[in-house]
Parts: structure tokens; C-alpha cells; sequence
């Protein structure tokens, strides 16, 4: 089986082409981040309101309870229902987005939501007594402290929504998926597992490059990585870096 699948992934053939690697990587790339994109701008904005305001924390608890519902069998009820009323590639498209995004939601907003949440009153307190008003708590200081666990849940939603997209395919899709169920229908397992490598491949090369633009982006302040420094001197510069953002 090991020779196969490196065969399979080392024949120039499935490289090339419409249906090759490279574009179904592509296709791939380009569905997950339409998803995350749509999914950030719903969950991001309400986990922040909630975490800021403490209202609707029934919100996240339903965003939860999306997970229990089996996605693929989402997907066909929605195609069945939405495929007759729309036309073109939309047809096919937009069921597997919308599904993917009731995906995505729950992990960003609990991180949204998380995030605000777990900020130390003191800088709340610190950022009120130099006169800045709700929004600008919100802009200067709970955001900017609460990026560790935002950025967490986003590597978390990404993680899922890639390794999920594969089930674009059966609705007629392209993506990486397509491999595995080709290869499924024609008894082909070198080419259903390479597919899975190459999911699992790309996974984690996305996850490793939010990796790297968290730690570019989080202030060492805030993820108390400072070698030998106490809790205090940690909280303490948690505050002073929320203040000057």
C-alpha cells in the first residue's frame, strides 16, 4: 500500500491538468477560505459583543450545539432543498459554504468570546480611569489581550474546515476531496489515501503558518512567555501592553 500511494503521488500525470494536485489544492484553498472569511464575519463580531457586554451568552452555547449536527447529512438535506431553487455552480456551492460555516462558527466565536472574557479587570479598570469609553476598552484593550485565544479559536475553525471541505465532493464540487471519492468509486486506495495525505498535508502547513503569524502578532507579554518572570510580573505585563495598544 505504501508503494502505491508514492507512486500515486510521484506520477507527473496527477500534477498536471484540470483534475491535478495542484489545481484540486487550489480549489481546495479557495473553498476554506470563502468559508472561514463568511464564518469570521458572523462569529468574530458576536463573540467580542458577548464577551464585552456578558449578554447573549446563549449564543455560544447554541454555536456549541451546532457541532452534534451531522454535517454531511446537512449537506444532501440542504442540496436536495436548495439545489431545484437556484441555478449554475451555486447550486452545488452554496449548500456545502453554508454548511461548512455553521462548521466554522463555534470554535471562532467561543474564541472570541473566551478571549474577552478572560481579560483582567485590572486593565479594564486601568483603561476607564484614563478616560476611554466602552468602544475603545473594547479597541485598545480587550482585544488586543484577548488575540491568543481569538487566533486559537481561527487555527481551530481552519483545522476543521479543511479537513471537512472533502465532503464538497459529493455534491459535485472540486477540491481534494475529489480524490477520495474517485478513488472510493473506482477502488482505487492508493489514490483515496494519498488524497487524505494530501488533506492532512495541507492542514497542517495552514496550521503551522497561523502558528507563526500568532507569534508575530501577540505581544510575549501576553502569552507570559518570559523566562523566569512571575505571575505578577506576567499580569502586570499583560496590563501595560493592553494599555499601550
Amino acid at each position: 500500500m505504501i508503494a502505491g500511494i508514492w507512486q500515486w503521488l510521484s506520477d507527473p500525470a496527477n500534477w498536471t491538468g484540470p483534475d491535478g494536485i495542484p489545481v484540486r489544492t487550489l480549489e481546495h484553498l479557495r473553498y476554506s477560505l470563502i468559508v472561514l472569511l463568511a464564518a469570521a464575519m458572523i462569529a468574530i463580531p458576536t463573540g467580542l459583543y458577548v464577551g464585552h457586554t456578558g449578554r447573549g451568552r446563549w449564543l455560544v452555547t447554541a454555536a456549541n450545539a451546532l457541532r452534534a449536527v451531522p454535517t454531511l447529512g446537512l449537506l444532501f438535506a440542504l442540496s436536495l432543498w436548495l439545489g431545484p431553487k437556484i441555478h449554475g455552480n451555486l447550486a452545488f456551492s452554496l449548500p456545502s459554504i453554508i454548511v461548512l460555516v455553521l462548521l466554522a462558527v463555534p470554535p471562532l466565536l467561543a474564541g472570541a468570546y473566551a478571549g474577552v472574557e478572560a481579560v483582567d479587570p485590572a486593565a479594564r479598570d486601568a483603561a476607564r480611569g484614563m478616560g476611554m469609553r466602552p468602544g475603545e476598552v473594547l479597541r485598545h484593550v480587550e482585544l488586543p489581550v484577548s488575540l491568543p485565544l481569538l487566533l486559537s479559536g481561527v487555527r481551530a475553525a481552519a483545522l476543521q474546515v479543511i479537513a471537512t471541505a472533502t465532503i464538497a465532493a459529493y455534491v459535485g464540487l472540486g477540491g481534494l476531496g475529489r480524490f477520495l471519492l474517485d478513488g472510493l468509486s473506482l477502488a482505487d486506495y492508493p489514490a483515496t489515501a494519498g488524497g487524505a495525505l494530501l488533506v492532512s498535508a495541507l492542514a497542517l502547513i495552514v496550521d503551522l503558518v497561523l502558528a507563526a503569524v500568532t507569534r508575530l502578532v501577540v505581544s510575549p507579554g501576553l502569552t507570559g512567555k518570559y523566562r523566569g518572570a512571575s505571575d505578577v510580573d506576567i499580569q502586570t505585563s499583560r496590563t501595560a501592553a493592553a494599555i499601550e495598544h
